[in-house]
């Protein structure tokens, strides 16, 4: 007989336990960038920044650790000025490249 396992007794996900390098980190932002949900970006930013450590992030960005929880949670919109230091500070860039199937 198969043992039932009930949801709520299943730990939670954390994306945040999963990014142990940056080229974990660059491959989820490259997900999540492909979504063009700026909401989503804000949110993934912020749960690398948690992986990294938060205050850690805020003073390599030049950003307050309050300001930073403030600008990269799901429902924020920050600045371009924002995510460029915080990506800076992560040690990843964000990069354009030509959308596929286009002229």
């Amino acid at each position: 007989m198969t043992r039932k396992i009930r949801i709520a007794d299943l730990p939670a996900f954390d994306m945040a336990e999963h990014l142990p390098n940056e080229q974990a980190v660059a491959e989820y932002l490259t997900v999540v960038l492909e979504e063009n949900d700026p909401a989503a970006l804000a949110a993934a930013l912020g749960t690398i920044a948690r992986a990294r450590g938060m205050s850690d992030i805020a003073k390599a960005s030049g950003i307050t650790r309050e300001a930073l929880y403030k600008a990269l949670r799901a429902d924020a919109s920050p600045r371009f000025e924002t995510i460029s230091k915080v990506c800076a500070a992560l040690g990843v860039r964000l990069v354009a490249q030509p959308i596929q199937g286009r002229p």
